[in-house]
């Protein structure tokens, strides 16, 4: 294996290639080694995956891809990325360096010029092209898969496999991932399947990171070694204020003027590590928190704007907005509000005034104008835009942002405060990762701006410095598949490929790669535990008979006592049966031949290991068998249901699609088979437009944990009532079938945004429908969305005009106002 020296010079060396040299004289900064060595991997037509960390460049990667396309008569490429923000800002990007007519931009709901010889898109739009063979793909030689790590996500992460998977082995894959710790063995599945990849990692942040701590108004470095975060140690100050818990802390001013003046362009000696001693005093029980709008004159003072304050919860974001509102401060200049108010304006000029006013519009252009934002998926999808583009240009200086802010939008700022080191995931409040905070923090430092970026964690009550040091200097985050077969899958794959195929296709996926990895370590353990079961056995040899016979019954008669004496409540009939078997037992060990042999205590003794260890070892047999052809199996169960509804026929390993099947291909989401059959059996016949969208909506919603039950009161009246009931009941019958075939099967559908919807579709004004859904208008918009989504299926699979008919009058009423504004 090369050093990295050798590979460092071996990509200066690379960075002499004509196509490598053209392109990297068009970049801002010179290429990074890992940068260079990438492309050079791509023009020996190679595939690559890059793992690096949070604004190291990795995209640049990708874009030299674009470049090598663009430099071949004809040739395509495709950049895919995990969400439409991410999809949309890339498309505009792109255009700047292309133009509009070579760039096109497919998200679902948006269909922008998709023959181009660049594409844009959602990796779930590539997935459906695939399996429709999409004439689009002729001549595509490059998909960019940005944030690839995305694959792990339990929700949509098997569509990065199937892509992976599905992909003509002509084009060449570009994968970009965060830094993740098993890089390498991600990148050998990928050799594995797709042939030809290298794997580039690199850990090296453009911009260095310094990390401190903000007790009450004085910012402490983390570490007391700047050399190194590997070496470093934690601040003894930070300990010694732990170890005081209940003292007042008095200021050091040192380190704070020492951050100050570096940002003021001085370069004055380090201060000395500690300060003053905290001291007690009184009954102080615990160090101050500073207000935010202190935080935020503190860090204006320090120069260590722009900001990024990640708050876990979108409740407190908003708070945050206001407390520095009512605090009266303000961070901008008379030329950057009007700059501001003019970008804004021009932004939302096709918005009507009063839904404006129904959005908080006002109130929201009077923060950024003061330079403070928040930026979370309650906001309208257009006003998160704006709030980018703002803090981009440096105009806004203040983002409170929820953690949907790291997941690769490019705002990378100077400073990233953390509030807290936990986070409500759902169920529980739980302690943030290494991985999350490393890509939290990884927005910090601006290349070509700063000099290094800062991450500062705030002091909170019974905090350990010794843990932030560890969040800080760990980079674990493993990359762990979550593919599993659907519904429309198994269609796709059995159409295609048949049985036997598709399997073998499936147990090329990441997820049984990485299964049949940990195999060969259970493999090696079983090994290793067989020769030891033959020296035990060996040990316990007896001359009167058969002592591994005699010691399993003094095993069993020992499990039945013990049982018998723990489960005194089991019914009459049950423990009679087991006295029963234990007087049986006794009575065989009392005539077996080894019960009267003088060693047979010595002989118990190693029979004892050896019961012990054959449980053991056969657990991992049967870990071994779970593991092994886990997604076969699956795929197994997944075509036993569908054959069972009729939408495959014939033999086991000679299966077709009967038309329900055919149809099926063409429905893509969670509720594939439920909409299918729903379909099949004409239950949505009859519906109206409004009544379609709300039906559309009550399969996509997801309900929140406190929503409850829709009142059947407040569902829309008429025929969608009935066939309501009748879409429950269908779901219910699934879900049996599901788990009598066991398949993890799916939560009910909810009813709790159809009537909001259905008045959105029959005409209704935004305030009233945001009352009625009760949520905030960014959610109702991206429910909205996907409810399109469906409804656009619905008009190429429904299996009569009339129903086709009303899925795109639905289309017509529910895309309109700000719903169609944010599709822009």
């Amino acid at each position: 294996m090369s050093s990295p020296a050798e590979r460092y010079a071996a990509a200066r060396e690379a960075q002499s290639t004509p196509e490598t040299t053209a392109f990297a004289n068009r970049q801002r900064f010179e290429l990074d080694p890992f940068q260079i060595e990438a492309c050079h991997a791509l023009e020996r037509g190679r595939s690559v995956l890059v793992a690096a960390p949070t604004g190291a460049g990795k995209t640049i990667v990708g874009e030299f891809a674009i470049h090598l396309a663009m430099s071949r008569p004809g040739a395509k490429a495709f950049y895919t990325t995990p969400m439409k923000a991410l999809s949309n800002q890339k498309f505009r990007e792109l255009v700047d360096v292309y133009g509009a007519a070579e760039v096109g931009l497919l998200t679902g709901d948006v269909n922008v010029n998709g023959s181009a010889r660049i594409v844009v898109m959602t990796t779930e739009v590539l997935r459906n092209m695939l399996y429709a063979g999409s004439p689009a793909l002729r001549g595509l030689e490059y998909v960019i898969m940005d944030e690839v790590h995305y694959l792990a996500d339990r929700f949509r992460g098997a569509v990065w496999e199937e892509v992976i998977i599905h992909l003509p082995q002509e084009v060449r894959l570009v994968s970009l991932s965060a830094t993740v710790s098993n890089a390498e063995e991600f990148g050998d599945w990928l050799d594995t399947v797709r042939g030809g990849t290298e794997v580039i990692v690199s850990e090296t942040r453009p911009v260095p990171l310094e990390q401190h701590v903000l007790v009450r108004d004085d910012l402490l470095p983390l570490f007391d070694d700047r050399a190194g975060i590997a070496t470093a140690q934690v601040n003894q100050e930070l300990m010694r204020i732990r170890s005081f818990t209940g003292s007042r802390y008095d200021q050091n001013r040192r380190a704070q003027e020492y951050v100050s003046e570096r940002h003021r362009g001085g370069y004055g000696p380090r201060p000395k590590r500690g300060g003053r001693r905290p001291v007690r005093s009184g009954n102080v029980r615990r160090v101050e928190r500073m207000d935010r709008p202190k935080v935020v004159d503190l860090l204006e003072r320090a120069n260590l704007l722009p900001a990024i304050f990640f708050i876990f919860s979108r409740a407190g974001c908003d708070g945050a907005v206001q407390q520095v509102r009512r605090s009266g401060l303000r961070l901008t200049t008379v030329e950057e509000r009007r700059e501001i108010r003019a970008i804004v304006e021009e932004r939302t000029q096709s918005l009507r005034d009063e839904d404006l006013g129904v959005l908080g519009y006002f109130d929201w252009l009077d923060n950024l104008e003061r330079g403070v934002a928040a930026h979370h998926a309650g906001l309208l999808p257009a006003f998160k835009e704006i709030v980018e583009q703002l803090f981009q240009r440096r105009l806004v200086k203040v983002v409170f942002a929820t953690e949907t802010l790291a997941l690769g939008i490019n705002m990378p700022a100077r400073t990233v405060v953390l509030e807290k080191m936990e986070k409500f995931n759902g169920e529980a409040r739980v302690a943030i990762t290494s991985g999350e905070y490393t890509q939290l923090t990884g927005r910090a430092g601006r290349r070509g701006i700063d000099v290094e970026g800062h991450a500062i964690v705030q002091w909170t009550e019974g905090m350990d410095p010794q843990a932030v040091a560890a969040l800080a200097s760990r980079r674990t985050y493993p990359l762990n598949s979550s593919f599993r077969p659907t519904y429309n899958m198994a269609v796709n794959l059995l159409d295609r490929f048949g049985r036997q195929r598709s399997r073998e296709i499936l147990e090329s996926s990441f997820a049984q790669f990485q299964a049949d990895r940990a195999v060969v370590g259970l493999a090696r353990n079983v090994k290793e535990a067989e020769v030891s079961l033959e020296g035990y056995r060996g040990s316990m040899t007896c001359d009167r008979g058969d002592f591994a016979e005699y010691s399993g019954m003094r095993r069993e008669l020992s499990d039945l006592e013990k049982k018998n004496r723990s489960d005194a409540q089991a019914p009459r009939s049950v423990r009679d049966k087991r006295l029963r078997k234990i007087e049986s037992l006794r009575r065989g060990l009392q005539r077996h031949a080894c019960h009267r042999c003088p060693d047979r205590e010595a002989h118990a003794r190693w029979a004892e290991r050896y019961w012990k260890l054959k449980r053991e070892t056969d657990r991992t047999r049967r870990q071994i068998e779970n593991r092994t052809g886990t997604v076969a199996r699956v795929f197994d169960r997944v075509l036993d249901v569908l054959q069972a509804v009729g939408y495959v026929t014939g033999e086991r390993d000679d299966l077709r699609l009967t038309d329900a099947g055919l149809t099926m291909q063409r429905i893509y989401g969670e509720r594939d088979l439920l909409v299918a059959e729903a379909l099949r059996r004409g239950l949505w016949d009859g519906l109206d437009a409004p009544s379609l969208a709300a039906m559309a909506c009550g399969l996509v919603y997801e309900p929140r944990r406190d929503d409850g039950f829709a009142d059947p009161r407040s569902l829309p009246r008429g025929r969608f009532r009935v066939a309501w009931d009748e879409t429950q009941r269908l779901w219910s019958e699934l879900d049996d079938l599901e788990k009598e075939n066991k398949l993890q099967g799916s939560e009910p559908p909810s009813a709790s945004l159809a009537a909001a919807m259905h008045a959105w579709a029959r005409g209704s004004t935004l305030d009233r429908v945001l009352e009625e859904a009760d949520l905030p208008a960014g959610d109702f918009v991206r429910w909205t969305k996907q409810t399109i989504d469906l409804l656009d299926q619905l008009t190429h699979v429904a299996p009569s005009d009339a129903l086709s008919r009303t899925a795109r009058d639905a289309l017509d009423g529910v895309r309109r106002g700000i719903v169609a504004y944010s599709a822009m």
